[in-house]
Formats: structure tokens, sequence, C-alpha cells
């Protein structure tokens, strides 16, 4: 009998990935990182930190990579992607609850659909700290990274910490970019953040951009998605003459999770053009 074909393991070209047990969070995150082919430059690589790497780490590589081969047609300049996930083949793991989320009374949480209790809550600090005193040392002990171009991309719950991140500690990236952010989960705590945001930007002039995006068919949702993201840009916006630079995209024809491939694609344009 003749032999069939050999199967091999796919791989994406130039991509590592380990485990790191992060003291601050109190979990283990399988953390997957894409270098560029090319030599950094003197300043070093910018770096692209992507958070539910277990759904899309994926997507946002080959959209790098592929945008980043034509940078005189497309504006993209090669980068690393520093995936954030979990231990786990699940693309949307329960941990990301509580890393992703605020500490908020039990009844301030949205209904859940099928009437059972929600994962773990109010992670969302001890993730940040996770990211900024323990994650970025480790990577930038490997690449020779750019400090001044760093970006953070998440999506629902991962765009709320996003927010999160931008109101708490701005310094911490150049470029926040927040998908469907879930504003409507923790939105009493998220504003008061926002406000203290704004309080600080007025003492302080803080160069930061900020890419807000949603599907526009998310607009019928009760959670009103569209809505408060957009009137989250308006507000952003009145910062401008400080430094903050605020872009809102309704994306047609897509839903809250058809939208993360076109977010993506707009987001590796957005970080490479501050």
């Amino acid at each position: 009998m003749a032999n069939g074909p050999v199967s091999r393991e796919v791989t994406i070209p130039l991509t590592t990935q380990w485990v790191m047990q992060s003291r601050a969070a109190n979990r283990d995150y399988r953390i997957v990182v894409a270098a560029p082919a090319e030599e950094p430059p003197s300043e070093g690589y910018p770096v692209m930190y992507l958070l539910d790497a277990n759904a899309v780490f994926g997507t946002m590589v080959e959209t790098l990579r592929a945008q980043a081969g034509r940078p005189e047609k497309t504006g993209v300049v090669p980068a690393v992607v520093v995936g954030i996930g979990y231990p786990t083949d699940d693309p949307f793991p329960p941990a990301r609850h509580c890393d992703f989320t605020l500490p908020v009374p039990v009844t301030e949480l949205p209904v859940k659909p099928d009437g059972t209790a929600w994962p773990e809550q109010g992670g969302a600090d001890a993730f940040l700290r996770f990211i900024e005193e323990e994650l970025k040392p480790e990577i930038e002990r490997r690449f020779k990274i750019d400090r001044g171009r760093q970006t953070i991309i998440g999506h629902s719950l991962g765009g709320l910490f996003v927010l999160h991140a931008l109101f708490t500690k701005p310094l911490a990236f150049r470029t926040y970019v927040a998908g469907s952010p879930s504003i409507h989960w923790n939105k009493r705590v998220i504003r008061e953040e926002e406000q203290q945001f704004v309080a600080r930007v007025k003492q302080e002039k803080i160069d930061v951009r900020i890419l807000l995006a949603v599907g526009e068919w998310e607009s019928s949702h009760p959670s009103r998605v569209n809505d408060n993201t957009m009137e989250l840009a308006e507000r952003l916006r009145t910062l401008a003459g400080r430094g903050v630079h605020v872009e809102f995209k309704e994306f047609e024809g897509e839903g809250h999770l058809s939208l993360l491939p076109a977010l993506i694609s707009r987001a590796v344009r957005f970080a490479s053009s501050g």
C-alpha cells in the first residue's frame, strides 16, 4: 500500500509561546508572540498587546504581516504582536470575565440569559498589574521594543478593560483600541474612571490615540453598545486640544463577533499611523 501524505502540525512562522504564572493575577497565562522578520529599527519595534489571544491571535498576526508587507500602500509597519491568552483551547475561557471586569456589587451586573451566575468578576486591576509589571518587562527582555509605540487591543469585555487601562493608566500605552466595549457591564464605575481621566487631562496634557469601534448590527442590542460607545467618543473628542485623539467607527454589516476581523484590520493601520 502506498504511503499517504505526511501530516504535520501547522505553526505560524516566527511565533513562540510560553506560559507565565502571574503573581499579580494569581493565574497562568498563555503568551503567544509573533516577531517581524525584519531587523528592528534603531528605536525598537512597535508592539501590540492583544487580549483574547485564544480567539484572534492568528487573525491579528496574518493581518499585520499582509499589510506590513506593502507599507507604501497601507502605512502599516512591522511590529511585535503579543497575544495574552489562557492555557486552554477554549476561545473565550471564563477567566477572562475576572481579568477584564471591575469590582462591582452583583446587583449591578446584567442578568445572565440562562439565569445562572456569572463567572468570577473584578480582577481588572490585578490583570493590568500583570501586564505592566510582569509581561512588559519579559517582552522587553526578549525583543527590542519602542516604548513610545505601544498599543493595546480588546473587544467586548476586553474593550471594557482597554477603557479601564486608558482611564486609570493612560501613560501605559500610546494607542488604545476598544471594539464593542461592554460599557454597560460596569457602567457606573467606568463612568467614574472616565471623569477622573478627564480631570487629569485638563491638568496634564496626555498624548494618546483611541479607536472605538462597533458593528452596525449591534445597534439593536438592549445593552446599547453602539450608543454607549458613540456617546463616549463624543465626550472624549472634547479633549482633542489636550492631546487626546479619538476615532469612532461603526462597521457596516457586522455584528458583535463578526466585527473582529474588520476591527483588527483597522487597528493595525490606526496603530501605525500615530
